[in-house]
């Protein structure tokens, strides 16, 4: 029997379990290379980057999320997991995280995530869209949602 092929990506980052957006796709993340279907391009950043902020915003360890999700269950019971491990985020909370996760990238030049995002568009040969001002634009894009 062949391994499976390392094809698919993610939800839409835009997706939201709990009101809660990129949190579906994380999880999305972890079964798919379990699996072993996930695009081996995603393996490295794994648990970092946006993945480890969502964790953090929610108070719980990656490792441990990942354990939860390969014990099965649907988006919305391993987020019930999450709340009762770690924080449960309120209204205004989720809005300021949602906020801040759709805009990352565009004018963020303090810390440095505008100019990672110009080289993500660089290595995919997407330097020259204008269109693309941040990391969930840019992730549409490279995954064929959005041309």
């Amino acid at each position: 029997m062949q391994p499976a092929e390392q094809t698919s990506v993610p939800r839409n980052a835009y997706e939201r379990t709990g009101g809660i957006v990129y949190f579906p796709r994380m999880l999305d993340k972890i079964r798919g290379y379990a699996a072993g279907t996930l695009r081996a391009d995603y393996h490295a950043n794994l648990g970092t980057g946006f993945d480890g902020r969502c964790c953090r915003f929610l108070g719980v360890e990656y490792v441990s999320v990942r354990e939860r999700v390969l014990q099965g269950g649907t988006d919305e019971e391993v987020l019930a997991w999450c709340f009762e491990k770690g924080q449960r985020p309120g209204k205004e909370q989720i809005l300021v995280w949602n906020k801040f996760m759709v805009k990352r990238g565009w004018r963020d030049e303090d810390d440095g995530s505008t100019q990672e995002l110009g080289r993500y568009k660089a290595s995919s040969g997407l330097a020259s869209r204008t269109d693309i001002l941040t990391f969930f634009d840019y992730y549409e894009v490279d995954e064929g949602r959005r041309p």
